[in-house]
């Protein structure tokens, strides 16, 4: 059996060729910071073993970048990059929000480096796992890194997302299933219907967001005795939306429609904050 493990000063590379380890990840935290990263890379110079970099832990496309370029930079031929989900505030539903497109767009920029995806991290909760796993799969990733735990009660971390050796296998079987049964890969509908479902997924937690906001606004207004509708405020951002939209080919009137209707739900929430007693 092969062992790979997390690597994060020099040192710990050292000790990991003495030992002979298989193969060594670089973590999100360390992703984050191109100085650690760089003396691992020196480190790592002429060694001819797999390394894999996990997305740093803020959405930051250009360090994940920058960090296997490094390491290629040092002779490192065996990389390979794991998505593993970003830090977003106040988000609830996912441990490390996936911000699919972020993946995708280091596909583009590095299509030679194998992708893999770590739904573990990214929910945070077992049940999540096979969900996120397809996801990634359906959009081409190119493999999975899955925490397994014979006694996942009794971890001494991150018990609540990782899964017992049978389920792993009965996940990963279901993957299968469903991929040989539909086709599916990088290319065709398939693919693009994946790609429509991660952005509808992020398009509500922004809106999700952008409410709560809204509420907090309400609450400013009121405290303050201040109208609801400031309409000089919203036709700027009326206007900027826009300008913005149309910029990238977007129908100004498609555009007006939609944040008229994100509007009319700032007002309702702001409203239903005004009529509180509390």
């Amino acid at each position: 059996m092969k062992v790979c493990v997390e690597v994060a000063q020099p040192r710990h590379v050292d000790a990991a060729l003495k030992a002979g380890i298989d193969m060594v990840w670089i973590g999100a935290r360390t992703t984050a910071n191109p100085f650690q990263v760089q003396e691992l890379a020196d480190c790592l110079r002429g060694v001819n073993i797999p390394v894999a970099v996990k997305n740093p832990t803020q959405p930051d496309l250009a360090l994940w970048s920058g960090a296997c370029e490094r390491l290629s930079g040092a002779g490192v031929r065996q990389l390979s990059a794991v998505h593993r989900g970003f830090t977003v505030h106040g988000q609830k539903k996912y441990r490390n929000v996936p911000l699919w497109q972020i993946p995708i767009d280091f596909r583009t920029e590095h299509p030679e480096i194998p992708l893999l995806n770590d739904p573990s991290h990214i929910t945070g909760k077992r049940d999540m796992v096979p969900d996120v796993a397809q996801m990634a799969l359906d959009l081409g990733f190119d493999g999975l890194m899955v925490e397994v735990h014979p006694t996942p009660e009794l971890a001494w971390t991150d018990a609540a997302q990782q899964v017992t050796p049978k389920r792993f296998f009965d996940i990963i079987k279901g993957l299968e299933s469903k991929i040989q049964g539909n086709g599916k890969g990088r290319e065709g509908l398939s693919t693009l219907r994946a790609e429509i479902d991660m952005i509808d997924e992020g398009l509500v937690d922004l809106l999700v967001r952008r409410m709560g906001i809204s509420e907090e606004i309400g609450r400013y207004k009121k405290t303050h005795g201040m109208t609801i509708l400031q309409i000089a405020r919203w036709n700027q951002i009326l206007e900027q939306s826009k300008s913005a939209g149309s910029e990238q080919g977007l129908s100004t009137g498609f555009v007006e429609e939609v944040f008229k209707a994100i509007h009319q739900a700032s007002i309702a929430a702001q409203q239903k904050v005004s009529r509180d007693k509390n």
